[in-house]
């Protein structure tokens, strides 16, 4: 027994781990220091033509975002039978491959945010400043509203008919699941994105820069593959408004408040848990 002990002790000294594990994998790194946190207001970021370059990315992608996905949505919903056209997976397809697309673009501009609850999250977590943060809000949303406003252009009549993309509360849910469904959903995205974009993880392995749309696309897709259901999948408070404000019918108004409140809440439960849970942030010593 003392011999097969001794190999077994050989082994591990012979093969690590690649990375230490449990309470050692938050020891500091010698080639990470961790960035300190966003000021609350930059009040300089207004005379920066790179701070209005990043806003106008942040439009432009979601315009194309609605517009995709939206046409994608209509396309469905004209087909005489689910087998005719691309169906709910072609759907969620269409919704994680353009967050996948659009992140890659312009992630390197304006860290391809693309949606009001990512925002919010970083914000939380002091990636970016409140003027940055409420800059790009109002830019998501009016990239929202002019993707599905261009969508409604094309096909006016089969757009109102077939709902023009808007989230509402499917027959046979409740708004508790609803809004449940959302936070849920939010909460994998959101948390996907810090994961993917984590600064000690970019230090230590080259490749998840490069990588980290992949991840984030993925993760929109199933969300949307088990929530289209329920909601229609909102988890872009952008998203759900533009196709509301262009459709402008009562029920797309009647349950509007679910896709804000529970894309926030999951959004700040991601970001919690991350910085807390995950990364101990609050717990490390200042040096």
């Amino acid at each position: 027994m003392e011999g097969k002990e001794e190999d077994v002790n050989v082994g591990a000294n012979k093969f690590p781990e690649r990375q230490p594990i449990g309470t050692a994998a938050q020891t500091d790194s010698k080639d990470y220091k961790e960035p300190p946190p966003a000021p609350f207001f930059e009040p300089g970021e207004l005379k920066s033509w790179s701070f209005y370059r990043a806003g106008i990315a942040e439009f432009i992608a979601t315009f194309l975002f609605l517009y995709i996905t939206v046409l994608t949505v209509m396309g469905v919903k004209r087909a005489p039978n689910m087998c005719a056209s691309v169906g709910i997976q072609g759907i969620a397809w269409a919704f994680g491959g353009m967050i996948f697309a659009l992140v890659y673009c312009t992630a390197g501009i304006s860290g391809g945010h693309i949606n009001p609850a990512v925002t919010f999250g970083l914000f939380l977590a002091r990636k970016l400043s409140l003027t940055r943060a409420l800059f790009y809000i109002v830019m998501q949303c009016l990239g929202a509203i002019c993707g599905a406003g261009v969508v409604k252009g094309f096909q006016t009549g089969p757009y109102q008919a077939n709902g023009g993309g808007a989230n509402v509360v499917a027959h046979g849910y409740t708004k508790g699941s609803g809004l449940g469904a959302e936070i849920i959903g939010t909460f994998v995205l959101v948390y996907t994105v810090f994961s993917a974009t984590d600064a000690k993880r970019s230090a230590r392995d080259s490749h998840v820069p490069i990588l980290a749309p992949l991840p984030i696309g993925f993760a929109v897709f199933l969300v949307h593959l088990a929530t289209i259901p329920i909601t229609g999948t909102g988890i872009n408070p952008a998203r759900s408004l533009g196709a509301a404000i262009i459709y402008n019918k009562s029920h797309a108004w009647d349950d509007h408040w679910i896709f804000w409140l529970g894309p926030f809440i999951g959004a700040a439960l991601a970001a919690l848990y991350h910085q807390i849970v995950i990364r101990a942030i609050p717990f490390k010593s200042k040096t």
